[in-house]
């Protein structure tokens, strides 16, 4: 079925490229042999090709291993800081992860508190396979935007690093924002959250420690 799908998708973009080559007009056989290697050299790839890059592109791989080994749910203590000279703040959350879309995704649920209000948050976290990068969104309940994010894996040092934007609600400006998660153990986590005030410059603002408290069955 899976196959059939994207047999079909080739197809597809295959005769659009070809009705667009049929587009063309009639004096354009006139053309050099220079201009014809172009176009030969511009040749779309066989469908037997397309579809192994869309299989590869679906297929979960190592980098999905990694995003499932954290499903489970997750107690979390986390410090703030709302300004670089400000005193840090205290709460705690907990975190559910779990894989979806066939392992190819991980959807994190957390619920806490902060300041006194009932904080909710929802996460994903893609692995491009094509692009070989990390992907995540984050939203919550103290918003109304989304933060990106792009990063990749160290295996040397355990870290996924991210960059992203934030909207910053004062001036309504993008925030350079920095992301570390660090596997410490198995069920030991740290994640350190930067950022870049508009005409300032970049200070430590959350850190996160994660511990599993249920693996996922």
């Amino acid at each position: 079925m899976k196959s059939t799908y994207i047999t079909l998708m080739a197809m597809a973009l295959m005769g659009s490229i070809a009705c667009n080559n049929n587009s063309a007009p009639a004096n354009s056989a006139k053309t050099d042999s220079s201009a014809t290697t172009k176009e030969e050299a511009a040749a779309p790839p066989d469908s037997a090709t397309m579809m192994k890059a869309w299989m590869d592109y679906m297929t979960p791989g190592e980098m999905h291993k990694l995003m499932a080994s954290c499903d489970g749910e997750w107690n979390s203590e986390i410090t703030m800081w709302m300004a670089p000279d400000a005193p840090p703040s205290q709460s705690t959350s907990t975190c559910i992860n779990k894989m979806i879309l066939g392992g190819r995704y991980q959807q994190s649920e957390n619920k806490g508190s902060f300041d006194g209000m009932p904080f909710e948050g929802i996460s994903t976290t893609a692995y491009d396979n094509a692009k070989k990068k990390f992907i995540s969104t984050w939203i919550d309940n103290m918003g109304s935007g989304m933060m990106i994010m792009e990063g990749t894996y160290d295996a040397a040092t355990k870290t996924m690093s991210c960059i992203g934007k934030q909207v910053d609600p004062v001036s309504g400006k993008d925030m350079d924002m920095r992301q570390t998660l660090t596997f410490v153990d198995n069920d030991h986590q740290t994640m350190e959250m930067y950022t870049t005030p508009i005409g300032g410059k970049e200070y430590k603002n959350m850190v996160i420690k994660y511990t599993r408290k249920v693996k996922a069955k």
